[in-house]
């Protein structure tokens, strides 16, 4: 019987609601909560296929794996966390799980549009602060239709595109960043430079994976671009935008605000001055963290696995 370990089931079964019988069926499944280095190297033992979600598997534990350990599973999309290049030494296949939370990121996306737009949050804040200025005088902060606006998409994949046709449907204009060119064959969506798309777009949004080209792609300089009426939006990988550059254009007004599924350092330390800050929303990588996109995730799983013992390996990134 093929053996499989997950090695921390409480990043993505925190609530217990999730169903792993399409894994259970295929191999015999161990499942630990969690796993410090240590406890890895024990609990890989004798084990074909290796399970994680967003854990650090480097080189200096991926080198002593088993010769057993065939395939690491990762549960998710991004999978900068695994030593890809040192699993290819041990001959060990790497495969992810993409497109399991389009729908669920690109919900979270437009909800952040929407509440800039109509300065929800700013709202909620000053009631709870006893201040009902809104409702005795005309309301005294930013409200303002999305329609006609220009959200930049910074890489159209299908995240990204699941964004563009909500934003379509809303009556907003889209331009799209790519490193590899794309034609989108709809007029109300342009193929611009990420200059351009600094420069023009009212909301800019990210969803690039993290890697050597991508780490801090938005900077100082970049941010310098942007309108000081425009909002930036981040799905992706919390160091794609270099942190204290977004802070200080923050507080110097040179953006309008900030929306932040994910951080630099996840969880931000307490005295991240981002917390205080009333033009920013903060969110703790929820975007894929909604019970259908987990359950998703779990069946997608299963089909990367049957697959590879199946001799016919998908979602393959090594």
């Amino acid at each position: 019987m093929v053996k499989t370990v997950f090695l921390n089931t409480n990043r993505l079964d925190f609530d217990n609601k999730l169903d792993f019988s399409p894994i259970a069926g295929l191999t015999s499944i161990t499942k630990y909560e969690a796993s410090t280095n240590e406890e890895i190297l024990d609990r890989v033992e004798d084990q074909n296929i290796i399970i994680t979600k967003e854990l650090p598997v480097g080189r200096d534990l991926i080198t002593k794996f088993p010769s057993t350990v065939k395939l690491i599973c990762e549960a998710g999309t991004g999978y900068n966390n695994i030593d890809i290049a040192t699993a290819k030494e041990k001959n060990i296949m790497v495969c992810n799980v993409p497109g399991y939370s389009t729908e669920a990121v690109a919900e979270l996306v437009v909800t952040f549009i929407l509440n800039f737009s109509k300065s929800l949050s700013l709202q909620q804040q000053m009631i709870k602060q006893g201040n009902f200025i809104n409702f005795t005088k005309d309301i005294q902060v930013p409200n303002f239709e999305v329609q006609n606006k220009t959200l930049g998409i910074i890489c159209g994949g299908s995240i990204g595109q699941q964004v563009m046709k909500i934003a379509l449907v809303l009556g907003m204009n889209v331009l799209v960043y790519n490193r590899t060119p794309k034609q989108w064959g709809d007029p109300s969506i342009q193929a611009v430079s990420l200059e351009e798309l600094l420069q023009k777009s009212d909301f800019v949004s990210i969803h690039c994976p993290l890697n050597e080209n991508t780490k801090y792609l938005i900077n100082k300089e970049k941010l310098k671009l942007m309108k000081p009426t425009a909002f930036i939006i981040n799905t992706s990988r919390g160091q794609i935008i270099k942190e204290t550059d977004l802070i200080e254009a923050l507080q110097n007004k040179i953006i309008a605000g900030a929306a932040l599924d994910v951080q630099e350092k996840e969880p931000p330390e307490q005295d991240n001055p981002l917390f205080a800050m009333e033009n920013v929303f903060l969110t703790p990588h929820i975007g894929w963290k909604c019970l259908e996109s987990r359950q998703r995730l779990i069946n997608l799983m299963a089909n990367n696995i049957a697959s590879f013992l199946q001799g016919n390996p998908i979602n393959v990134v090594s």
